[in-house]
């Protein structure tokens, strides 16, 4: 959990001492980073103690601790994303010498591409073959090294010192930016300690206070070399459960980061919750689910009870994913509590979701010429949805099912779109696939009845349709009884009313006479 307050009505000895503290500590975790990568696959719990000893003496025991577990975590990120590079590439070239190894113009299928269409794009393909294979030798190298390509203040910025005219930015404007990314000023939680933290210190009436470092502790205002900043703190969003934690010393982490373009600093409060119950899946689907299908521009529910018959009308939550990072994010939080606090007051235990995974799929030599649909694939958020989905619905108390997301939507479309449609509601594509998604994770099929019983095809085996019981009131009776009318809907003693029209076949005309067959006869 994650909330964030801005640190208004600040002195200027105040933001003096906070650039101060940051570049100080930025320029200890600029040094560490270094060494971390220079270490490689090399580290141990030893070089990590004797990183931290160093760092204690230019800083504080707590400080150092800081530093060195986020130089930790941003090696490891890199390592991962190093490794996520390398499977990509492998993707590709595989796709690649699958489809130059077929004639020129071959036709593909749904399971497999066919080659290419002429021979200079074969060509072309197999530069490109060339130069992937180039690239995936060299990260393959930098993978069995240990060597992690990482930047503080982030690879685009550095970029974008190349390109100011662009990003319509000055020199000086950069700069502030750069030296913003590259401050710390981050510190880690201890449960038991006051407050839950000893370096970065709030107190329940808002006071912020600061343990300065060792260079830096002549500029402290308070005892035991502490900054108190003469700015008040309130968390607006979940105040009530930062309070408790800080009133029983439990471990709250706090970072100050100052935003450039608008001149602002503000404090961000984390925290983490105790780990999720499993649940078993019967006791969450105890009162029907809801079937959540996840699109470009909205999710689309429906809810369902537990026979997954689909209960009341369908709902949207609509988001935009066309801008920044940053407004992605907020955007999925949005639209999943609107999400969860519907399944609240519906009164269900479950959500079911699409176990969406679009890792083999971004490459673009599998989609080469629908730059649209990559671009759509490429943006899709489903790592970052289905962790905010399960994240924010502990904090509900309801539980996530991953369903199979194979032929959700043509199904769901095939079977429920058309006898959900009504002149006053209009089911979408998206809406049917949301109930194929609950359906599935109730453990019942997508379509709507299932195939008579195998006799003779009628309800001597038993009750034909799955939505409901036997034992369920007002279910479906069985057949009716059959009536006077065939089943083609005409009656028994049915006449044809019109005459057959004269065939366009040109034959013989008919001879008066009759036909007799002509005798066998057997030649010596």
């Amino acid at each position: 959990m994650a909330v964030r307050d801005r640190l208004r009505c600040l002195t200027i000895d105040d933001e003096k001492v906070l650039r101060l503290i940051g570049d100080h500590m930025g320029t200890l975790a600029s040094h560490d980073l270094k060494v971390r990568c220079a270490e490689g696959l090399e580290h141990d719990n030893e070089t990590w103690a004797a990183r931290k000893r160093e760092l204690t003496g230019a800083s504080s025991s707590r400080w150092a601790g800081s530093v060195t577990k986020s130089t930790h975590d941003q090696w490891a990120l890199a390592r991962r994303c190093l490794a996520a590079r390398l499977h990509s590439l492998e993707a590709a070239i595989k796709t690649l010498r699958h489809r130059l190894s077929l004639p020129v113009g071959e036709r593909g299928s749904k399971r497999a591409l066919g080659g290419y269409r002429s021979k200079g794009e074969w060509f072309h393909k197999s530069r490109r073959l060339a130069a992937l294979q180039a690239r995936h030798a060299a990260a393959l190298a930098d993978w069995q090294a240990g060597r992690v390509r990482v930047v503080r203040g982030g690879k685009r910025l550095v970029n974008t010192r190349h390109n100011l005219e662009k990003a319509n930015l000055t020199a000086d404007q950069w700069r502030e930016r750069w030296k913003a990314e590259r401050m710390f000023l981050s510190a880690d939680g201890e449960s038991g300690k006051r407050f839950g933290n000893e370096t970065i210190r709030i107190t329940p009436g808002g006071e912020m206070s600061i343990k300065l470092p060792a260079p830096l502790v002549h500029l402290a205002n308070a005892q035991h070399g502490r900054y108190i900043l003469a700015c008040s703190v309130a968390f607006k969003h979940r105040r009530q459960e930062w309070a408790d934690r800080i009133g029983a010393n439990r471990a709250v982490a706090y970072r100050i980061h100052h935003d450039a373009d608008r001149d602002r600093w503000y404090v961000t409060a984390s925290w983490q919750r105790p780990i999720v119950q499993t649940i078993p899946l019967d006791a969450a689907l105890s009162s029907g689910c809801i079937g959540v299908d996840t699109n470009d521009d909205h999710l689309a529910a429906w809810q369902l009870d537990t026979h997954g018959n689909p209960v009341g009308e369908p709902h949207r939550f609509f988001y935009d994913l066309s801008r920044t990072a940053d407004h992605r994010d907020a955007q999925i939080r949005h639209a999943i509590a609107r999400l969860l606090h519907w399944a609240e007051r519906s009164g269900v235990h479950a959500i079911a979701i699409e176990d969406l995974d679009f890792t083999q799929e971004k490459t673009r030599e599998k989609h080469g010429r629908r730059k649209r649909f990559r671009q759509l694939i490429s943006r899709f958020p489903t790592a970052k949805l289905k962790a905010r989905l399960i994240s924010m619905a502990a904090g509900q108390g309801l539980a996530i099912v991953a369903v199979d997301p194979a032929y959700t939507s043509r199904w769901g479309s095939q079977h429920w779109q058309k006898p959900l449609t009504t002149p006053l509601r209009k089911t979408t594509r998206h809406d049917a696939a949301g109930i194929a998604i609950g359906r599935r994770a109730l453990g019942l099929p997508i379509r709507r009845r299932t195939t008579p019983p195998p006799q003779h095809q009628s309800d001597a085996a038993g009750h034909r349709t799955v939505q409901a019981r036997p034992q369920v009131r007002e279910r479906d009776g069985n057949r009716p009884p059959a009536t006077d009318r065939t089943p083609g809907g005409a009656p028994p003693d049915w006449t044809r009313k019109r005459r057959p029209s004269a065939s366009k076949t040109v034959r013989d005309a008919p001879s008066s006479q009759p036909w007799v067959q002509d005798s066998l006869m057997h030649t010596g």
